[in-house]
């Protein structure tokens, strides 16, 4: 059995917002739940009564209550939530009008500001009367290709205020990535930066600006903030400082409007054909977010959360529901490494942060260059690690209470931008166990899938999910008659969403995620999920990264291992050797690579992950189309001649 790696003690437990709910649905409901399964169990056999009474419990603001918590229980594609129920998210979200903190801003190259929640509410109906007064309106798309900072959850507010409908991506993507995804809204208004920085480096993007507006027509106007600051700003764009002195009424007339209304559009990281466009509603967001943040992050009133992100992924709007509570978020911009590799952590020690989210990358890369957080300072108020982008290592959950803090819950999480949330995630009741997801979300009623298509405990199975829940899309953006959607996550299961993971789910020690169902490995007809691989060279000192995919050969699927070695190491027989010993002795022969290649690097996505199917189609002589979606599309050059040496072996 593996140990307990974290545990709050019997009283901590009863201080916890998921206790008090525990509680509070044995007195309402004249129940005697004691353990988070059992509560678990409850939520998701009692639907109606568990969503009905969340929302109650979390205090969301409603013009007007709803006729039915859902309407078409049965029917995971057509079920409808609260159904005759009208609200606004914005209005919920600026709720605390107090002079506490709402944002804390940093970026790489020392700039900060700090934002009331009585400010951010002044700002946001400065900028949501000047989009009406531009003929913004409901349903609107604006669209935002903005870097992690106030101006943009400013915006984001002010449109959701109003009934539009806002998309964003960070401004390191490519022209071509913009136009992918921009085009299929047809966005009415543009929001943007003349440019970012990254590692120093100073990069303007208004030549992308010039080409996006010439190419979306739908565009009528830009605003364009001067984040480089050099003093000026096109007369063919809006000044921000303009917008935010312009307007004087301090009221914002928040429009009320049906809980699945279209809040946010978001955009799969897929990388062959054009991003899909999923949408998802302000309810359905609101209720989810608010859920996860208060009862599995036990977020309280003037805690500092922060999760390092950009505002193409999903964890950006997670992050920002976070200021419903009075909390603060903490915003960064810019390479987390720089000027010095111990820059973010000296900045989360410094400002005492409560909540510090990441990547599983990020930690793995603290690791192999032997960084020790705990040498920089005692984080004297860290409560949480978060993690997410991909699975968390065993060797990483070591790392954390080894040389960050022993005193601190680590909780990996795992959900996805097609539901803006987490399917399994952190629980203040449960312990952490060395590289396992803690639990199931509350009112998720999540599966893992055996080969005859049934649930099995302790079975890496496909991850499903049985039951609706609020946040899935509401649909894709112009997609006749729901096609791509049923086929994105019904296609193989009748009235079941597939996620595309593959799932281990043990009610007594967590869950463990196992990567892309999609990216398995199925050598002789055993599947093997990519992240056992990782895990076990994970400790390897020459290896700085890898990527293993599957190779059909001779009727049969060969593993294919490619690793990024360390400066001073070149790929070896001996090398080879020990990678192969230490995959045979962590795992079984069956995990053994046929092929051991060395590359320069290995490609991820804009959120993290890494990209395997886009190395093995292209093995497979398949060009990825779709390469804005990664963050290194340069690095898929290094596996373009892999096929020949395959053959040739």
């Amino acid at each position: 059995m593996d140990n307990i790696l974290w545990e709050l003690s019997h009283e901590e437990k009863l201080n916890t917002h998921i206790f008090h709910l525990i509680n509070c649905v044995n007195k309402k409901y004249n129940l005697e739940l004691v353990t988070y399964q059992e509560m678990h169990d409850w939520s998701i056999n009692n639907i109606s009564l568990f969503w009905g009474l969340l929302s109650d419990e979390l205090g969301i603001r409603y013009s007007k209550k709803c006729n039915a918590v859902i309407d078409n229980e049965e029917s995971m594609l057509n079920s409808k939530w609260f159904t005759g129920s009208k609200l606004n998210f914005a209005e919920n979200i600026l709720k605390n009008k107090t002079d506490n903190i709402a944002i804390e801003f940093y970026n790489e190259l020392g700039d900060t500001e700090k934002i009331s929640h009585n400010k951010l509410y002044d700002l946001v109906s400065s900028v949501a009367q000047y989009f009406k007064k531009n003929g913004i309106k409901k349903n609107d798309r604006v669209a935002a290709i903005m870097p992690n900072i106030p101006e943009t959850i400013i915006c984001m507010l002010a449109t959701a205020s109003i009934g539009a409908i806002w998309s964003s991506c960070s401004p390191d993507f490519g022209y071509k990535g913009i136009l992918s995804r921009f085009n299929q809204i047809n966005p009415k208004l543009l929001i943007t930066v003349n440019g970012y920085s990254f590692k120093g480096k100073k990069h303007s993007i208004e030549d992308n600006i010039n080409k996006i507006a010439n190419q979306i027509g739908s565009i009528d106007s830009i605003i364009m903030i001067d984040y480089l600051k050099e003093g000026f700003i096109s007369d063919n764009y809006m000044d921000w400082d303009d917008i935010i002195c312009s307007n004087l009424n301090k009221n914002i007339d928040f429009e009320q409007l049906p809980f699945d209304h279209p809040l946010y559009i978001m955009y799969s990281s897929g990388t062959t054909g054009l991003p899909k466009s999923i949408v998802h509603s302000a309810g359905g967001t609101l209720i989810q977010h608010l859920k996860e943040l208060k009862y599995h992050v036990n977020l309280h009133k003037n805690e500092k959360i922060f999760y390092y992100t950009t505002c193409g992924w999903m964890m950006w709007n997670w992050l920002v529901s976070s200021i419903f509570f009075g909390s603060t978020i903490v915003l960064y911009e810019g390479s987390p490494f720089y000027p010095k590799i111990n820059s973010l952590l000296k900045l989360a020690n410094k400002i005492d942060l409560n909540i510090f989210g990441t990547s599983a990358k990020y930690i793995s890369y603290l690791e192999k260059n032997n960084m020790k957080p705990k040498k920089i300072g005692s984080f004297p108020k860290l409560k949480t690690i978060l993690s997410t982008g991909s699975p968390l290592s065993r060797e990483s959950f070591d790392y954390v209470y080894n040389n960050w803090k022993r005193d601190l819950q680590l909780s990996s999480i795992s959900g996805g931008t097609d539901i803006i949330s987490c399917f399994a995630l952190g629980n203040p009741l449960l312990p952490v166990y060395r590289g396992k997801l803690q639990g199931l979300g509350l009112g998720m009623s999540v599966k893992s899938f055996n080969k005859e298509n049934k649930h099995e405990f302790n079975n890496k199975g496909e991850l499903v999910c049985d039951k609706p829940f609020p946040s899935m899309p509401i649909y894709f953006w112009n997609d006749k008659q729901n096609y791509n959607y049923k086929r994105a996550y019904f296609n193989d299961f009748d009235n079941i969403w597939k996620h595309g993971d593959y799932i281990s789910i043990d009610s007594k020690k967590g869950i463990e995620i196992f990567g892309r169902s999609d990216a398995t490995l199925n050598p002789g007809g055993v599947r093997i999920g990519t992240s056992e691989i990782y895990d076990a060279i994970s400790g390897i000192h020459f290896i700085e990264d890898s990527v293993a995919v599957g190779y059909k050969k001779d009727n049969d699927e060969k593993i294919v291992l490619f690793v990024k070695l360390k400066k001073d190491f070149s790929l070896d027989s001996n090398l080879k050797k020990r990678i192969s010993n230490k995959i045979k002795t962590a795992c079984t022969p069956k995990h053994l690579p046929s092929f051991i290649f060395s590359v320069n690097d290995i490609p991820y996505t804009l959120n993290g992950k890494k990209v395997e199917i886009a190395v093995k189609n292209i093995i497979h002589g398949i060009a990825p189309t779709n390469k804005a979606s990664i963050s290194n599309p340069e690095s898929l050059k290094c596996f373009e001649n892999i096929t020949e040496l395959i053959c040739e072996s």
